[in-house]
């Protein structure tokens, strides 16, 4: 447990550090990784740029939109696998992306359901959000309107979070009494959702 909070503490550093230093280029660079298929989840991105802009150093439309240009960035290797590289492809390589058949037949069901609004919704929830864009190109979904779902999916996203970043850095006197418990439960609830997250695929993958 002390070596997964150490990781992480130094997982939280380094977006800081990245966002301080480079300002909306480093938001768009962390929700582009993220958006590549790597668990660098937004919900710790996109709060603390919601900090810096609480504190003047940032602009909350600019940093929404760096944020929503980075997912938008970040999805095109992915689209591209699944666009060339295609079902079989990616039903054999997918594990090396934590995304399994049952990840595909339900991005199918999505887009059967919702057709092309599928990649605006899937934009707004977590987990889904980090692997739409594989299925998205096994599918061939036509690229104009899956990126042009994709920055404003993400851009709402991208708004509601940093909002939540704004009015903590806000109300920071109110939080310091119980910052080092909120901070506990920050890392409670990644360790839940990242345990159930990574058990899920692991599962799903054996069962492919």
């Amino acid at each position: 447990m002390e070596l997964i909070n150490t990781m992480l503490a130094h997982l939280i550093n380094w977006i800081e550090h990245v966002i301080t230093l480079m300002g909306p280029s480093g938001v768009a660079l962390l929700m582009a990784i993220e958006s590549c298929n790597i668990p660098l989840p937004s919900e710790a991105v996109l709060p603390f740029a919601g900090y810096i802009v609480s504190k003047g150093e940032m602009n909350f439309h600019v940093a929404a939109v760096a944020s929503a240009i980075g997912c938008v960035l970040g999805s095109l290797p992915s689209y591209y696998i699944g666009y060339f590289g295609g079902r079989t492809f990616v039903e054999k390589y997918g594990k090396y992306f934590l995304v399994s058949k049952k990840d595909l037949e339900a991005a199918d069901k999505w887009v059967d359901k919702y057709g092309d609004w599928a990649f605006f919704l899937c934009r707004m929830l977590p987990v889904v959000r980090t692997f739409i864009s594989l299925p998205a190109g096994i599918l061939r979904a036509k690229k104009r309107f899956f990126f042009t779902f994709t920055f404003l999916g993400s851009l709402v996203w991208s708004y509601l979070l940093i909002y939540v970043g704004v009015k903590m850095g806000q109300n920071m006197e109110a939080f310091k009494h119980i910052w080092h418990k909120f901070d506990a439960l920050i890392i409670a609830i990644f360790l839940i959702l990242g345990g159930l997250y990574v058990y899920k695929h692991i599962k799903h993958l054996k069962e492919s």
